[in-house]
């Protein structure tokens, strides 16, 4: 047992006895099924706070020689599996936090070098005969080792990508670290001396450098989870669980923390939501994570379309994005694009991928995005907010004609801009045009565009301004009567459905005539 080599379980333990640990063993039944495969190397990215070093605690806790396992996962949903005794604790297994060894390397050039001398050296004291001292190389002396011993190893990275974020403009450190990945795992070599190998880290692989080294990789990320969607956060079965243990309410958990969309799941942040378990307090809490910091000049970037995806975003709807032209490095962006998909890959943005569109996945991400619009004043967003403050207040109101002609000079003077004029995007408009319900409702509840019309819109307020905001249910019509957007609203029964969650409701018809480009308005009220 060793600090690298054969780890003990004792870190997977501290996972288990907390006050919360919810079950994710199932995720060793895949690993079980590709062990010695094409498919047993495997690069698993995902934000901070998603449970990265759980997961690679508990792959190392399952497969480590150095340790008896059986036992505390026994009660674990893996033992169910027929493969659960026929790989526990059967492999020597490789361990290391990159992120880590930065302190004790002595810095990051340093990286390599203490591992592999450290590793080696501790493979010579469980292979003193087949280890001469002349191997320095990692590499070398696990093919020795299986030349021998036909023994094969499971090695496990957290964290692979630090030195690919932290150190992007030093080429020497990554060229270095990129020639030692290629070592380990790129090649015929190293399918003899590797059962499987697990890298988690917050980047999905390099696509320019390391693409030839490390191109073997199954690769599972924010935009495309694959068969580990389940395991990369809680999904919607296990929030209801915890919500009932803990008498929270499900669906201010689910406005707060739910919003990510993997392989069709919804998927929440665990560390958010075991918070809000063990607090009681719903607020963001991604301020207090080190990701926070890079969001500011992110979404500052002089970009064409940045800052106007931003502000759409915010107000609730989703804009289209394309995900392949980024680098998986913190340096190479070259449009909008690149910044979004980066903001996906650390959890600020979800991503649909049978739509191939973005959006703020749930209001704790909502207020770190406005947050970070305060810390640097965005003319666009300050120049906006009063005109949104304006058609709120003439909605509440009922003011019918004040509300279509503030929609009319939002849509001329903002969205024209950006070329809201047709029927598809013109939803877009009215979600941009009421920005400002942000501090008094959640996150407008959407439905995808039906026919010729747009599904609602549905504004619930926060539970602090309940007995003084009503409900907005809003229709937008396309060359239709206002009156045909209020009608819907009825026949559809969308009050009823809301009714538990709010007081009073305002039902709010709107339609827009392309040839007049002229907005119509009428509100009803839906009084409990």
């Amino acid at each position: 047992m060793g600090r690298f080599l054969n780890p003990d379980n004792s870190a997977f333990q501290t996972a288990v006895d907390s006050e919360i640990y919810v079950d994710k063993t199932e995720l060793l039944d895949y690993t079980n099924r590709v062990i010695g495969t094409k498919q047993a190397f495997i690069c698993n990215s995902r934000p901070r706070r998603f449970g990265k070093s759980v997961t690679a605690d508990m792959l190392t806790a399952y497969y480590s020689r150095g340790c008896d396992s059986e036992e505390m996962f026994s009660p674990l949903q893996i033992s169910g599996k027929d493969s659960f005794k026929r790989y526990l604790n059967k492999y020597d297994v490789l361990h290391f936090d990159i992120q880590w060894c930065l302190e004790p390397a002595g810095g990051p050039e340093n990286v390599v070098a203490f591992l592999s001398a450290q590793v080696i050296r501790e493979l010579k004291s469980i292979y003193p005969d087949i280890v001469p001292d002349e191997i320095k190389s990692l590499p070398d002396a696990l093919s020795a080792i299986n030349t021998a011993t036909g023994n094969k190893f499971i090695v496990i990275i957290d964290e692979w990508d630090v030195l690919i974020r932290d150190e992007a403009d030093n080429i020497a450190v990554q060229e270095e670290y990129i020639n030692f990945l290629r070592g380990m795992f790129k090649g015929t070599e190293p399918t003899r001396y590797i059962a499987l190998a697990y890298m988690t880290g917050i980047l999905p692989i390099k696509k320019l450098k390391t693409q030839s080294a490390l191109n073997n990789f199954d690769e599972f990320t924010m935009l495309d989870a694959g068969i580990l969607a389940p395991f990369v956060g809680f999904t919607e079965k296990e929030v209801r669980q915890l919500c009932t243990e803990y008498h929270r309410d499900f669906e201010k958990v689910k406005s707060w923390y739910d919003g990510y969309l993997l392989d069709d799941q919804q998927i929440y942040n665990p560390k958010a939501v075991v918070n809000v378990m063990q607090r009681g307090n719903f607020r963001s809490y991604w301020s207090q994570t080190a990701s926070y910091e890079l969001v500011v000049p992110l979404i500052n970037m002089d970009f064409d379309g940045l800052k106007t995806a931003i502000i759409e975003m915010i107000s609730g709807s989703s804009v289209e994005v394309d995900t392949g032209t980024f680098q998986n490095d913190t340096v190479s962006f070259a449009d909008r694009d690149d910044v979004i998909t980066y903001l996906i890959h650390l959890g600020y943005l979800a991503y649909d991928q049978t739509r191939g569109r973005t959006f703020i996945p749930n209001e704790e991400i909502r207020q770190e995005f406005l947050a970070a619009t305060k810390r640097k004043k965005w003319n666009e967003l300050l120049e906006f907010e009063q005109q949104s403050m304006d058609l709120l207040e003439a909605t509440l109101d009922m003011d019918e004609a004040a509300v279509a002609e503030a929609i009319e000079k939002i849509h001329m003077g903002y969205a024209s801009v950006i070329q809201y004029n047709n029927e598809n995007t013109l939803s877009s408009v009215l979600s941009i045009a009421y920005l400002s319900t942000l501090q008094y409702y959640f996150k407008p509840v959407r439905e995808l565009p039906t026919g010729r019309g747009f599904a609602d819109f549905v504004y619930l307020p926060k539970p602090e301004y309940l007995t003084d905001y009503p409900a907005l249910v809003v229709e937008l019509k396309w060359n239709k009567k206002a009156e045909t957007a209020l009608q819907q609203i009825k026949d559809k029964k969308y009050p009823a459905s809301i009714r538990q969650y709010t007081g009073n409701i305002l039902l709010v018809g709107i339609s827009y005539d392309k040839k007049s480009r002229k907005y119509q308005c009428v509100i009803e009220t839906d009084e409990k």
